[in-house]
């Protein structure tokens, strides 16, 4: 807990951690001649360890949770819309038969060892069955009582922004180093929309990266514009059946057409924040939980400096709160 001026306890500073985003980054920013002693890359281990210690270290929150994807592509989601991460499934048909992710070759085998890692330092790690990091990312900003930042490279999860409740994204421009400070002032200033409507303008413009088709012809600055017009995609939905509303001829058709898309796309593209969650402690720690696997770990993995940083930032962290 942190502690106010007047020396009254304050509602804890929670930090979530898009794990797969920042090691997936942490993959591709960090060379991977950095290695085991039997010659196993570990960039991704150590690079996600850099973030940690140095988020630690930057914004020293009270509280810190490793959000997994139990799920990566839930089938609740592909039922709704089949095309979800389509793209992004194996293509060893095996795997793709299984649903599996593709996933570079060199960075399967050390998501194991992240795991462990993190579990040795006793930073707590969540995934929820059926769901995505980001839907537990988003359980557990909607029950936290104090301020939130949110660590993603998903622009999906601007949706969470929410000044009155002091939720921010932390998105990384370059390396960990160098993070946009996500507010819905930067949002409205970027994309003309706050928190609470970007999920809106994102089900309008679609991703394609994540298969998503949106409506076709509108595009992010349309899709802004029609939300700052009529307020929220329910609002867009009930113009475009109102032939006295505002709308252009060919707006109104696209807006139609793509009737059955929008009925679905809202709960594929909004996170599900009342999923269950496992009843953890989520404190920072302040020493590994388990310091015996954790020097195992090193010396295995040969995670040297970049582990010692983070445990390192844990303890100078103990020693201010």
């Amino acid at each position: 807990m942190s502690r106010t001026a007047a020396g009254t306890t304050a509602a804890p500073t929670l930090m979530l951690l898009d794990s797969a985003s920042l090691y997936y980054r942490a993959y591709f920013g960090v060379p991977d001649s950095l290695r085991s002693p039997q010659g196993e890359p570990v960039n991704a281990v150590r690079g996600l360890l850099d973030f940690i210690a140095r988020l630690v270290t930057d914004h020293a929150p009270d509280q810190l949770v490793a959000c997994m994807d139990a799920d990566w592509r839930p089938q609740w989601r592909v039922d709704l819309i089949p095309s979800y991460k389509t793209h992004r499934v194996a293509e060893d048909p095996a795997l793709a038969e299984a649903g599996a992710e593709e996933t570079p070759d060199t960075l399967s085998p050390q998501i194991p060892v992240i795991t462990a890692v993190l579990d040795a330092l006793g930073i707590p790690r969540i995934g929820v069955p059926d769901y995505e990091a980001d839907d537990v990312i988003g359980a557990l900003t909607a029950r936290a009582t104090g301020p939130v930042d949110v660590v993603t490279g998903d622009r999906d999860l601007f949706q969470l922004v929410d000044d009155a409740r002091r939720v921010r994204v932390l998105y990384p421009l370059k390396g960990v180093g160098t993070l946009q400070l996500t507010d819905d002032a930067l949002l409205t200033e970027k994309y003309a929309v706050t928190g609470a409507q970007y999920a809106d303008m994102a089900v309008l413009r679609g991703d394609p990266s994540d298969g998503l088709p949106g409506v076709p012809g509108i595009g992010e600055k349309t899709a802004a514009r029609l939300i700052a017009q009529f307020g929220d995609l329910a609002g867009i939905e009930a113009a475009a059946a109102d032939p006295a509303a505002k709308l252009t001829p060919t707006q109104r058709k696209r807006i139609l057409d793509a009737a059955e898309y929008l009925a679905v796309a809202p709960r594929v593209v909004g996170v599900a924040s009342d999923i269950p969650l496992p009843d953890l402690d989520l404190t920072l720690p302040t020493e590994p939980l388990d310091p015996m696997a954790l020097e195992e770990l090193a010396a295995r993995w040969n995670l040297g400096t970049s582990l010692q940083r983070v445990v390192d930032a844990l303890a100078h962290h103990g020693t201010n709160t």
